[in-house]
């Protein structure tokens, strides 16, 4: 099963050129994560990720209700975003 899974932009910063990338929190666990589908996204706003990529932003409290729910699910979050990754 593949989820997309909320998490707040906590930096910003070009990959390739043309390309935005920035660092997501996941509840705890950071990640690098292509920007480019939600440009007016920025630091400080919850967005969807799914295999790496942002595919829409949420508001706070909606990110909130699905974080929760992921919690409950044994290792969801690991399991979905797989082995941490060296920023």
């Amino acid at each position: 099963m593949c989820l997309g899974i909320p998490g707040r932009i906590v930096a910003e910063s070009d990959g390739d050129p043309g390309l935005r990338m920035g660092t997501v929190d996941f509840d705890g666990v950071r990640r690098p994560v292509c920007l480019a589908y939600t440009p007016d996204a920025g630091v400080g706003d919850y967005v969807i990720v799914h295999v790496g990529f942002a595919i829409s932003q949420v508001d706070e409290a909606e990110a909130a209700k699905t974080l929760a729910v992921l919690r409950a699910i044994p290792d969801a979050l690991a399991t979905e975003l797989g082995p941490e990754v060296v920023l």
